[in-house]
């Protein structure tokens, strides 16, 4: 099947996330440019726009789009931030962030999918995302603080060394809850503490880490 690549992300934006709530234009116009599908196994090509998750090797699986620009638009980039990722996986959300911060570090446990995703990012000429292999639970203290943290995998509970090398103010967005269903939780980290905003139901692969899960 010979698909337009172009006309199926306009597509995905318009129908799966402008419908949905995803309203920030910015994070439309990411969605739009970056190229799902060579996030991806050639053969998984055709469903690169469909709205659900894929998988790219070693268990794990590139989120759908919807929830990508759902966590990307909870962070509020403005352009300037530095940006923690968690969970490089496939390398397709660090590549969106790319286009709306001035810096991404992504942190991915698996060796595998690390090169890939690094391999991926360079062809693409994403030349302010820098992935790096390592326990991403543990945060990078290297490049910190962060303006904004993302971690793609659930968790159990709010991995303290990320709160740590977050700013003030700035936005912690995550799955958390239990291995089969968690909620996606916004932390916003302020002058006055930690405030928590539920922004609904989400089903991640686990995160693995000192702050992850063990088994």
């Amino acid at each position: 099947m010979i698909v337009d690549y172009f006309q199926a992300r306009e597509r995905m934006v318009r129908e799966q996330l402008a419908s949905r709530g995803i309203n920030d234009p910015r994070v439309l116009r990411a969605m739009a440019k970056i190229p799902r599908h060579l996030f991806v196994e050639s053969k998984l090509w055709d469903q690169a726009y469909e709205d659900h998750p894929l998988p790219i090797g070693a268990n794990q699986t590139i989120s759908q789009p919807y929830i990508v620009a759902l966590m990307v638009q909870a962070l509020e980039l403005t352009g300037v931030e530095r940006v923690l990722e968690v969970g490089a996986g496939s390398g397709y959300a660090a590549a969106v962030l790319g286009e709306l911060c001035a810096e991404v570090y992504s942190i991915e446990v698996v060796e595998e999918l690390a090169v890939k995703a690094r391999t991926t990012l360079s062809k693409l000429g994403c030349t302010n995302v820098s992935v790096l292999m390592g326990d991403g639970t543990l945060g990078c203290r290297e490049h910190a603080p962060y303006d904004a943290i993302l971690i793609s995998a659930a968790a159990p509970g709010i991995p303290r060394p990320l709160i740590e090398q977050l700013k003030v103010p700035g936005y912690l967005v995550f799955p958390m809850g239990e291995k089969e269903l968690q909620t996606l939780v916004r932390i916003r980290k302020d002058g006055a503490g930690i405030h928590e905003e539920y922004l609904g139901e989400c089903h991640f692969v686990s995160l693995r880490g000192k702050y992850g899960w063990q088994d």
